[in-house]
């Protein structure tokens, strides 16, 4: 609440304001401490005579001082050069291309494209005995142990109708 009637407070008559503010006379600035011009300096021998002086005692101090720097070690990327040739990923072409542009045409070994992952469950759910992990495995170059996890865990949605004679079935409205 307190939120809000400040709000309004602010807000209230802004254009007009603003307008009175820039149309203001700009405020003059403070006056500057009086000091000579540079070529009044450069005249007086005496001050070119300070400037190009040597202290002995700041030279003894500055002597005294010894920096010691050493370079951090160098640290080797692990990803070599950019300009390296890298290995080489070995790719198989993926089993499905029905969907033309839109599908992936080549797969790292050891993994498989979003619709192979949904053909290959849907395959394992309608026929288990001939699609098992051990056949899956081969025919997608993946590890058994990860299909066995596949297998378990992800599991392809099921359409289920209800009868439209029982208590469960969904009135139409």
């Amino acid at each position: 609440m307190g939120g809000r009637l400040a709000r309004v407070f602010r807000t209230f008559n802004v254009e007009n304001r603003a307008r009175r503010e820039i149309s203001k006379e700009k405020p003059t600035p403070a006056p500057r401490h009086p000091s000579p011009p540079l070529e009044e300096l450069a005249d007086r021998p005496e001050i070119q005579e300070e400037i190009s002086k040597k202290d002995d005692r700041l030279l003894t101090l500055l002597k005294d001082v010894y920096v010691e720097s050493r370079d951090p070690p160098v640290r080797v990327k692990d990803g070599g050069g950019e300009h390296l040739p890298r290995k080489q990923e070995e790719k198989r072409l993926t089993k499905l291309g029905h969907l033309g542009e839109l599908d992936v045409k080549k797969v790292p070994k050891g993994k498989i494209s979003l619709v192979e992952a949904l053909t290959l469950l849907n395959n394992h759910k309608l026929q288990p005995e001939v699609w098992t992990a051990e056949k899956i495995a081969v025919e997608y170059s993946l590890e058994l142990k990860e299909v066995h996890s596949l297998l378990e865990f992800f599991i392809p949605f099921a359409v289920r109708e209800f009868p439209k004679d029982t208590k469960k079935a969904i009135k139409p409205t």
